[in-house]
């Protein structure tokens, strides 16, 4: 098994591309969303949707949620909604540990008799639906049916719907329409900027049991400038950028490590980073040259 990550005195990998919430970073808006999330869930709203490009974090955000959510929710994840009306209310079934059999009537009254029961044990139900823009409009239609049931208090099941920007076109849609007015809150997660990406790289090393700095300020930019600022680039740069200075016996990333990693990764190729490692290089010189000249004034 490879440890390469041992020789930067890790205990672990820091940078994973599975949705582990030890390593959920907060930045503004990722935290904006997750505090927001909590309290429109607390306060009975209906429909949720957060929505952000891919690698942008929002199954991270998920997994947060789903984690942090008291006793008395009952909550259903669905981490692949592509499928039919009957095919999804089976899903979520399943998920509250119903039976999935019959059809989609049945499966319907099934569903609404549970969220019943569930409101007078003061328990909520929550359907969390991960890639939601992959969900056919009829089946976004059949969720609306599943929240149209209600006290004079509150909706009887919430649903959070986590997709990409392709999520908003699809319910702008006419046949969607009345899905979309139904939304009461609406979160959309934008890219890392430079100095939460140096955020962002400190925190996953430290939860690795980092005690230091190991990317230098050059890797940290390039890094920021390759990824585009979404989380899941940067954790593919970062991983293939410590392998190799692990190889080479270094225990500091890097620029030439990350431009190494850029140019192996198919999502990042042929996007300007020569020019920018040029730009780059130019830039830290210059600002070395400027502290020694100001050192030097100093002393003067």
């Amino acid at each position: 098994m490879t440890v390469w990550w041992r020789h930067f005195g890790l205990t672990e990998p820091p940078f994973g591309l599975t949705p582990d919430t030890t390593y959920f970073f907060p930045s503004r808006l990722h935290a904006d969303a997750y505090e927001t999330l909590l309290y429109a869930l607390a306060g009975g709203e209906g429909f949720l949707v957060v929505e952000g490009e891919v690698g942008s974090g929002k199954t991270l955000l998920l997994r947060r949620l789903l984690a942090a959510l008291p006793d008395v929710w009952q909550a259903a994840f669905i981490p692949s909604p592509n499928l039919d009306p009957r095919g999804l209310y089976a899903a979520i079934a399943l998920e509250f540990g119903l039976s999935d059999a019959g059809g989609g009537e049945a499966l319907l009254h099934r569903l609404q008799g549970y969220f019943i029961e569930l409101a007078r044990q003061d328990r909520q139900a929550v359907v969390l639906i991960d890639d939601a823009q992959a969900m056919p409009v009829e089946t976004l239609e059949a969720v609306r049916l599943l929240t149209n049931l209600e006290t004079e208090k509150r909706k009887l099941l919430q649903v959070v719907l986590f997709g990409q920007t392709e999520l908003m076109e699809k319910l702008r849609q006419k046949r969607s329409r009345q899905i979309l007015t139904r939304v009461s809150f609406h979160a959309a997660l934008r890219p890392l900027a430079l100095r939460e990406v140096a955020a962002y790289l400190r925190h996953r090393l430290r939860v690795a049991g980092a005690t230091g700095e190991i990317f230098s300020l050059g890797a940290r930019l390039l890094l920021w400038r390759a990824s585009r600022g979404l989380p899941r680039l940067i954790n593919v740069l970062a991983t293939k950028s410590m392998m190799l200075a692990s190889g080479q016996g270094r225990r500091r990333v890097g620029m030439q490590e990350v431009q190494t990693a850029a140019r192996d990764t198919l999502a990042v190729r042929g996007s300007g980073l020569t020019k920018t490692i040029w730009w780059l290089s130019g830039a830290i010189a210059l600002a070395g040259v400027l502290m020694l000249a100001s050192r030097y004034t100093g002393q003067g």
